[in-house]
């Protein structure tokens, strides 16, 4: 079945972490890709430390797509093309009972990935998914089996309080 966790709330990608560990604790095989992320995230760290997880290589840091150059957004298409495509092929394994596409919706939204590319997956797949991010494509609505939406009503972020270790990363 496919989850959507969506929207401009915080959570999206604990909940889908949340459910790789459940996944993870039953001794099924987890692939965890991730859109539009840098590599230092406490979630990432926890998950690393368990066999059943394979999280897919990220940079150190990325950029937000309005800070990329023309080259510099032809570059992060093409490795999210290619993160995707890693992420389907791994999530074939018998072993693998979930694949976690974080923030993949966005991806999708800010022309980083065709959506084309990312239904052909979801027609493909024989496993349980999770799609996260903001703006889904009304195709991924159509398709999901779950759909979460999660909703900003206050953050500390709005009074200048910046991302915090463990909290927000």
């Amino acid at each position: 079945m496919i989850h959507l966790y969506y929207g401009d709330g915080k959570g999206k990608t604990t909940a889908a972490m949340g459910l790789a560990l459940r996944m993870a604790g039953r001794q099924r095989g987890v692939v965890i890709a991730q859109f539009l992320k840098g590599e230092d995230s406490g979630e990432r760290r926890a998950l690393e430390q368990l066999p059943q997880v394979t999280l897919l290589p990220l940079p150190q840091q990325v950029k937000f797509t309005f800070q990329l150059s023309e080259s510099e957004f032809q570059e992060e298409a093409l490795r999210n093309q290619n993160l995707l495509r890693q992420s389907a092929a791994l999530a074939q394994s018998p072993q693998c009972g979930l694949l976690v596409l974080d923030e993949i919706c966005s991806a999708c939204a800010l022309g980083l990935l065709p959506l084309s590319h990312l239904l052909a997956v979801l027609d493909q797949a024989q496993v349980e998914m999770v799609l996260t991010g903001r703006d889904p494509a009304p195709e991924l609505c159509q398709r999901a089996d779950y759909i979460t939406l999660f909703q900003k009503l206050r953050h500390p972020y709005d009074s200048g309080i910046p991302a915090r270790l463990g909290i927000e990363y």
